[in-house]
């Protein structure tokens, strides 16, 4: 991962950010994802692991909660299923690369955050968000962790 630039913050996300539910598979997204678009998928973690200072990386996901692609605000969404991101207190991190992060990247980013998280005593929720956007000319991944 060359080229990156990493921070880890805490974000009062004031606004739900809406996305339309896709079948996408996670293969068929890394594989062609468009630089106009945005994207986010949602897991359920392991609630032991998602509570430990050194997670088991194999047992850390649950399930696919959902993947959704960003609904544009003026556009009116008949039939479809809506999913957000909702408005709240979150633990951030983003990476800025040449390309999204592939699933091991990200996985290895969302541990990094929990251990910090948990260092600094907070009280992480059991699921992980990942929106991948791109912006000022590069590809940007983004962890974020509901903080209770």
């Amino acid at each position: 991962m060359e080229n990156e630039k990493y921070s880890l913050m805490h974000l009062d996300l004031r606004q739900d950010i809406l996305f339309v539910k896709t079948n996408l598979s996670e293969a068929d997204f890394s594989a062609q994802f468009p630089k106009n678009g945005e994207f986010l998928l949602c897991y359920k973690l392991n609630p032991m692991q998602s509570r430990s200072i050194e997670p088991d990386l194999n047992q850390f996901l649950e399930e696919l909660a959902f993947f959704g692609e960003k609904a544009e605000a003026d556009v009116k969404i008949d039939g479809q299923e809506l999913v957000k991101l909702a408005a709240g207190h979150y633990l951030f991190t983003q990476c800025r690369a040449e390309k999204p992060l592939n699933k091991e990247e990200w996985l290895d980013l969302a541990i990094e955050q929990q251990k910090d998280g948990l260092w600094e005593r907070n009280k992480l929720a059991d699921l992980l968000y990942i929106r991948f956007l791109f912006e000022d000319e590069q590809f940007v991944t983004q962890i974020l962790r509901p903080v209770a």
